[in-house]
């Protein structure tokens, strides 16, 4: 990814985690369109981006980016698990507990931290920075899985629509 694409990439990376973290701060309805469209775009958006850079990463690189996206699923289902859950005007309403909050900023700082490490054990390259909104879109839409499997095993049904 060149320097021109990765500062778009980068503030587009900032007002989406700035935003999510935002409504699960404050809480939201979640909504059937809630669960999607945001990890939807984000993966869309972050293939396109990453698939340049996947035909062209080393073997090293492409184990690296492996262990990350495997970290950051792993920091989704425990933010998906730790969101609170309730029903506001009979449908399904989260909001992030102190522990989402922590989680949100463990996930921040192993992507942050993984760029850092790729670059010091020399695997680094333009699948690091190009795989950015792939992979907070794949952490976020497991968080969302999580959230929707929970609700569904307390038979909690989702918000007809956002407020």
């Amino acid at each position: 990814m060149s320097s021109l694409n990765l500062v778009p990439a980068i503030l587009i990376g900032a007002f989406v985690v700035i935003r999510v973290i935002g409504k699960q701060v404050v809480g939201a309805p979640v909504t059937q369109r809630s669960l999607v469209l945001m990890p939807a775009i984000l993966v869309a958006i972050g293939l396109f981006s990453a698939s340049t850079a996947m035909s062209t990463a080393s073997a090293g690189e492409l184990g690296f980016f492996a262990v990350d996206v495997l970290l950051l699923i792993g920091l989704g289902a425990a933010r998906g698990a730790s969101t609170r859950l309730s029903i506001r005007d009979g449908g399904l309403y989260q909001k992030g507990s102190p522990l989402t909050l922590v989680l949100w900023l463990s996930t921040i700082a192993v992507r942050v931290g993984a760029g850092f490490l790729a670059a010091a054990l020399g695997v680094s390259g333009t699948l690091t920075t190009a795989s950015m909104l792939l992979t907070f879109g794949l952490s976020i839409g497991v968080q969302n899985l999580m959230v929707f499997y929970r609700a569904q095993q307390l038979r909690m049904p989702l918000a007809a629509r956002r407020a």
